[in-house]
């Protein structure tokens, strides 16, 4: 089963060093290269790349849907009733004491740039679902992904500020919350555009490409780890020998 062979791959999309950031054992200055990095592969172009794969000719015209939705909100907001998630970003940068100078030119790690070519490539290709899957499914998507598919209902806002109070920049770091508008908003519609992902690659993938999108989303996990290998250096963690 197409879903069960992707949830697999998701369930290995954990970093060795992930501790580090999510415990806060690093002082927030620190933490910058990880920031940077994230902005300059993805998160500034995201809207674009996902723009790539709608644009293609064979893309269906329920996926396209799905993709515009998911795109209007990236670039402007205008489904949470924010702003682009580009610029939420930037803010919270600023929450935490970084400057956007910071991120005008960010030089990007040996590992971080053939990700991003990667993300470039699949995005290009003619066969559309494949890009969309490694996009929505893989990028958006996380080690927690079936725990975020079991949901029922979306969080109510109590449930999302008692989230935001926990994230490690706020309980350890001591950023105020309101800095953290892009995880509130995550919250609240990623749930949506989710659901969507997993449909419109489950809908459109022919068994005959099945091994395709399996194979190019792995290559992109593998990938992903690397350049989080990298990121972690950049930011003085070591690996710990077992």
């Amino acid at each position: 089963m197409l879903q069960e062979r992707l949830l697999r791959i998701l369930d290995r999309k954990d970093h060795w060093a992930w501790p580090w950031f999510a415990e806060g054992r690093l002082p927030l200055p620190r933490l910058l290269p990880h920031f940077q990095q994230e902005w300059d592969v993805y998160v500034r172009d995201f809207p674009q790349l996902l723009a790539r794969v709608m644009g293609q000719s064979d893309t269906p015209q329920d996926a396209r849907a799905m993709l515009a939705a998911n795109i209007y909100e990236e670039q402007t907001g205008g489904l949470s009733g924010t702003t682009s998630h580009p610029e939420l970003f930037l803010r919270m940068m600023e929450g935490c004491g970084f400057s956007r100078s910071d991120f005008a030119r960010v030089r990007r790690l040996p590992a971080a740039d053939a990700y991003r070519m990667f993300l470039d490539e699949i995005s290009l290709l003619d066969r559309w679902v494949v890009g969309a899957a490694v996009l929505t499914i893989f990028v958006e998507g996380s080690v927690n992904e079936r725990r975020e598919l079991q949901k029922t209902s979306p969080e109510s806002d109590a449930e999302i500020e008692a989230a935001i109070r926990h994230h490690p920049l706020v309980r350890i770091h001591r950023v105020d919350p309101k800095f953290l508008e892009l995880q509130r908003v995550h919250k609240k519609v990623e749930g949506g555009h989710r659901l969507d992902a997993w449909k419109m690659v489950l809908d459109h993938t022919p068994a005959t490409l099945e091994d395709h999108v399996v194979q190019t989303v792995e290559m992109a996990l593998e990938r992903w780890l690397a350049y989080r290998d990298d990121v972690a250096r950049a930011c003085g963690i070591a690996r710990e020998m077992k």
